[in-house]
């Protein structure tokens, strides 16, 4: 991508840490309501913070080897993911670390199983099929479900799964909270794929962006980055999520920097290149202020009133 430094190629930006937001966030969002509900266990949500993290890194890192074995990862286009087509990382390494990462998930599984039932089980085995099969094997990242896949995957299964893991039971208002953060986090993805739009076309990737024109991929990247903040108008309104998760609205200001940011996006490379992170920081942002607002209202208030 022209006008853009690539980033430094090795293990910490094959494993990107800075998107593990993407797994904390849902996390949180099921173990505030599981604490308020009276099911909370320090060392269980822990292990599921864990278990989500290495679920994403998996993601990451099996999403790099499937794109450099498939072609889509060039030296043409190296800035945005630079180890294997550069030889810094042999592609069997990388394959081993994500599969590594599964593996331990795996083992967190077998506690979650002793702790709380078998049920957990359908929520790993969708969520390790999720992580695994994006670039790898079915490779539905190429057959447009990518964004589907993570605002139903991460976005709703993980809450409720955290949430599951805690209290053996499944709760509407987790789902119900979960849904402006779903937005939010498919949008990163969206943001991914128009940053990558002529790269993926060219190499014939055919995401979900990929599939529309280049303007209503970016007018999809907006919607569900602006979304949210309807969503969760409704959901105060309507008395599903308390009225300390209005501090989320502050991040508007972030939204007003991505808008802006993608008008620049068509014709700046370097916009083009802050499509994700700023993708990223909003999301973030977003997320974390939802569960503090949440938290303070129906958590730490009642304890000190």
């Amino acid at each position: 991508m022209a006008g853009v430094r690539p980033v430094k190629a090795g293990w910490w930006n094959a494993f990107r840490p800075w998107t593990l937001h993407g797994a904390v966030v849902p996390v949180l969002i099921g173990g505030m309501v599981a604490y308020h509900d009276g099911f909370f266990n320090v060392a269980v949500f822990v292990l599921t913070l864990i278990g989500g993290c290495l679920l994403q890194s998996a993601a990451n890192l099996l999403n790099t080897y499937g794109d450099f074995e498939k072609g889509v990862d060039t030296v043409e286009n190296h800035t945005r993911s630079p180890e294997l087509v550069t030889g810094v990382l042999r592609p069997k390494a990388v394959l081993k670390a994500g599969l590594a990462c599964i593996a331990v998930t795996c083992l967190i599984g077998l506690v979650f199983i002793w702790y709380i039932g078998w049920g957990i089980l359908v929520y790993g085995i969708l969520g390790i099929v999720g992580a695994g099969l994006y670039t790898v094997g079915a490779s539905y990242k190429y057959h447009g479900l990518g964004q589907p896949s993570v605002f139903f995957m991460m976005g709703i299964l993980m809450p409720l799964g955290s949430y599951y893991v805690l209290s053996g039971q499944f709760s509407w208002e987790v789902l119900l909270l979960s849904l402006p953060n779903a937005f939010m986090i498919t949008a990163v993805l969206a943001g991914n794929e128009v940053r990558d739009y002529h790269e993926d076309r060219r190499s014939g990737v055919g995401t979900l962006s990929g599939r529309m024109s280049y303007g209503n991929a970016m007018r999809l990247y907006l919607f569900e980055n602006a979304v949210a903040f309807p969503v969760l108008a409704v959901l105060l309104l309507t008395g599903a999520a308390p009225v300390g998760c209005a501090v989320a609205f502050i991040t508007l200001y972030d939204l007003y920097l991505l808008y802006g940011n993608s008008r620049r996006a068509p014709t700046d490379p370097r916009s083009s290149f802050m499509l994700v992170p700023l993708a990223f920081r909003l999301n973030w942002h977003f997320g974390v202020l939802l569960a503090v607002g949440y938290t303070v209202q129906m958590i730490i208030l009642p304890m000190v009133m």
